[in-house]
């Protein structure tokens, strides 16, 4: 009798929830950000053979798939910053990951002069997101949401957390560019310790947000940003998962890294773990859900593994074949990245679209879809989606991607800038070209998806009329732009080393950060 009593006991609770929430006519919304994660770490795309996301296919059955998603920069806080803003780097001044450094810098910068090898002098970003900005989590709280951030912030320390910007909850509170310490306990947070030996931050990540959601009263909407400290360095994982791929290694495979395998592997499982608890509260229906990667796959960095014989090696992290580069580069290695998007009522279960689309646009497609007036004064580069979410065509116009850095990696590029028109891609280099005129790259990605063959000096008319749309973006953004290098000298200028990483693979230790 006792247990009949409790059964009934726990499905009125359960039904009442369920009508609770069937009375909030605003969509709640969950924003998953992965961090380096590439366009073929995933099974999405037929591009991998080691790693398993049975969870993003999961999410992906209940959505559509973004073939041609792009990060506004090939850094990890640009891109954040975009998403939250609306605007591209060149807008904001965060053209680079500095968040984490002491010393705020709410503009971005130029110098007077670089090292005398260089052309051009490479910009310094904003080192923080400024507070005065509208922000999603800003709106949304304004508009009656519970909101939250859980994960990676690297936007900035205090004063401008996600505190300052519209969350009520952060956790770990971490400023960082990457986990503190490593991905397995015991960790460095400073008010942030692990409840068990060898406890994984991704598992403490999903269950502290599984937590919230059980706490939240659903009559009320909620916006939840799990962004995800996965698969940034360093690079460590469960001891199980590493020798699980270690048995599947194939090393006539580029990508063939166990411990960056297990990583992804624990970025989908977190995943899941948010699906099921969507689920559990019978909230699926009315629950967006946004998974995006912040750049591309780091193809630089070295980690130390063994292999199931016991023999020792290095290696890359991953690679984004069959596109060029990777994290920090402005090909499509950098800003092409896994994307998708569940809207209930909206999207197509099990679709895919070929619509470019770019993290800026998130912003007014999220407000506009709940009825959130864009402030006035707050002038966005994003364009709202929501015909593709519906299975439409669209063309959202050219995106552009603004990386004034010399990140010194495989297929660098001295400071530069992209647009996307179409098929279409132009790279201008800043003053890298002759008499310090700017150089350009010129790509059909339709026949040309690896960027190998530059057309440039074939369709000067199409460069030339691409480089108008750049001009006028950066304009319009009031971009702080590279200058020429008052201090070149022709004598150390080595061309040659362009594209080219020097000195080896570096090893990322267990115990530092990335800070690239």
């Amino acid at each position: 009798m006792k247990k009949i009593t409790a059964l009934l006991l726990f499905s009125l609770v359960f039904m009442t929830t369920k009508a609770q929430n069937t009375n909030n006519n605003k969509m709640n919304i969950v924003f998953i950000l992965a961090d380096d994660l590439g366009w073929a770490d995933v099974t999405l795309y037929g591009k991998t053979k080691l790693y398993e996301t049975p969870n993003l296919e999961r999410l992906a059955a209940r959505g559509v798939t973004f073939n041609r998603a792009y990060a506004a920069s090939p850094l990890c806080s640009p891109t954040r910053a975009s998403i939250l803003t609306g605007q591209t780097p060149a807008r904001t001044g965060i053209t680079s990951p500095a968040a984490h450094q002491p010393k705020v810098q709410l503009k971005a910068s130029v110098p007077k002069k670089a090292a005398p090898g260089f052309k051009s002098v490479a910009c310094k970003p904003a080192t923080r997101l400024d507070t005065i900005l509208p922000t999603l989590g800003k709106l949304l709280k304004a508009d009656g949401y519970n909101t939250a951030h859980f994960g990676k912030w690297h936007l900035g320390r205090e004063p401008y957390t996600p505190i300052q910007h519209g969350f009520n909850v952060d956790i770990p509170h971490w400023p960082g560019p990457g986990p503190a310490g490593s991905f397995v306990a015991p960790w460095k947070y400073p008010k942030f310790k692990a409840k068990y030996k060898n406890e994984h931050i991704e598992d403490r990540m999903a269950d502290e947000a599984v937590n919230w959601l059980r706490s939240q009263d659903l009559s009320k909407p909620f916006f939840m940003n799990y962004w995800q400290f996965s698969v940034h360095a360093p690079f460590d994982a469960k001891e199980s998962l590493i020798k699980y791929y270690q048995s599947k290694i194939d090393f006539t495979d580029l990508q063939h890294s166990p411990t960056y395998a297990a990583m992804v592997h624990s970025l989908d499982q977190a995943v899941g773990r948010l699906l099921d608890e969507i689920d559990r509260l019978g909230i699926s229906d009315n629950t967006a859900i946004v998974f995006f990667s912040d750049n591309g796959g780091n193809m630089y960095n070295g980690i130390r593994e063994t292999s199931q014989t016991g023999i020792e090696f290095i290696t890359e992290p991953t690679s984004n074949r069959p596109l060029r580069g990777g994290k920090a580069t402005i090909y499509e290695g950098g800003t092409r990245v896994p994307c998708v998007i569940v809207w209930p009522k909206l999207t197509k279960p099990g679709s895919r679209s070929n619509v470019m689309i770019q993290s800026t646009d998130f912003y007014p497609t999220i407000l506009n879809q709940l009825g959130i007036k864009i402030p006035k004064k707050h002038k966005i580069d994003g364009v709202d989606i929501t015909k593709a979410l519906k299975g439409d065509t669209q063309d959202r116009g050219p995106i552009i991607t603004y990386f004034p850095h010399n990140p010194k990696i495989p297929n660098w590029l001295p400071p530069s800038v992209s647009v996307h028109d179409g098929d279409w891609k132009l790279i201008r280099v800043f003053h890298n070209g002759k008499d310090f005129k700017h150089q350009y790259f010129l790509y059909n990605l339709k026949q040309d998806i690896g960027e190998v063959h530059n057309l440039a000096s074939k369709y000067p008319k199409k460069v030339k009329k691409l480089d108008v749309l750049i001009e006028e973006h950066l304009k319009d953004a009031n971009a702080v732009l590279p200058i020429i290098n008052p201090a070149f000298d022709p004598q150390k200028y080595h061309p040659e080393d362009i594209g080219i990483q020097k000195g080896g693979l570096r090893v990322a230790k267990r115990v530092e950060h990335n800070k690239k």
